[in-house]
């Protein structure tokens, strides 16, 4: 069994952004990126707190935006407006999920295209639709750097992704199937979701329940891909039994230090892009 390591291929990923930063601040030219947090959900505080921590490492400019539970939407889009107005920030992200009575789909469509760090905007979600180039969704494009670094091939690979919500399932199946994996998208209303699972090469378990993919749901050796982030007794733990499920894998991502490390990885990447593109 082998670990895919988010602390340390996330640091290889730093380690090359790093350089790209330096040589924009030897410019004058400082990325920037806003996050605007609206509320108290435990993993979004841990995410936002991360980020803002790899943005003094690497160098960029960065503020976020915290709002009150009650927010109204005419505040939250007063808020994407003021980002997106703001030359000091190249990328902007509403942290997900919004409180219950906020549209998440009118505010990601605020954010500019052109700063859209978390790839969620309609334009980017279409480019990647069509294999052009354009800011892609984090979580996914932080588990195709896992699998590509580990030497893991995914060409011809049956690939389960159990999820589909447009943050991580949608964009995860559509990656892998630019690689060239048979992908098959299972959710809650999936029949016998065992028996697909059981037949992946590759699993990407998406769907925020803890521990729910149990080790008679995978198929000795197959690659295991955890991307839950759930808080049970004050602990964060993924929507895969890892003590159990890594007996059979012949590789899989623990939470916490697997994708969540690469989530934020991949952001910084957009953030930049997203700035030397601003900056010509």
């Amino acid at each position: 069994m082998h670990i895919l390591d988010g602390k340390v291929l996330s640091a290889q990923v730093e380690a090359e952004i790093k350089q790209r930063v330096d040589k924009m601040l030897a410019k004058g030219q400082v990325p920037g990126l806003e996050v605007i947090l609206v509320g108290e959900d435990p993993a979004s505080q841990l995410y936002v707190g991360n980020k803002e921590k790899a943005c003094a490492r690497l160098g960029l400019f960065s503020k976020t935006v915290r709002l009150p539970e009650n927010t109204t939407q005419e505040k939250l889009e007063e808020a994407i407006r003021e980002a997106n107005e703001n030359p000091a920030v190249h990328g902007v992200l509403v942290q997900m999920p919004l409180p219950g009575h906020l549209d998440a789909n009118r505010a990601i469509e605020l954010i500019l295209p052109d700063k859209d760090a978390d790839g969620f905007h309609n334009v980017n979600f279409g480019k990647l639709l069509r294999g052009e180039p354009g800011p892609v969704a984090c979580t996914p494009q932080g588990v195709m750097y896992m699998l590509k670094a580990s030497g893991i091939d995914v060409t011809g690979m049956d690939a389960v992704v159990v999820g589909r919500s447009n943050i991580v399932g949608k964009p995860m199946a559509v990656l892998l199937m630019h690689q060239n994996a048979t992908v098959t998208i299972c959710h809650s209303k999936t029949r016998n979701l065992a028996a697909h699972t059981r037949r992946a090469d590759i699993l990407v378990a998406a769907i925020g329940k803890p521990k729910f993919i149990t080790a008679d749901m995978v198929k000795k050796g197959a690659v295991i891909v955890d991307v839950g982030m759930n808080r049970v007794d004050g602990k964060f733990c993924g929507d895969v039994d890892f003590e159990h499920v890594k007996e059979k894998a012949n590789w899989i991502s623990p939470v916490p230090g697997g994708v969540g490390r690469m989530t934020i990885a991949m952001l910084m990447t957009n953030t930049v892009n997203a700035a030397e593109k601003a900056f010509g």
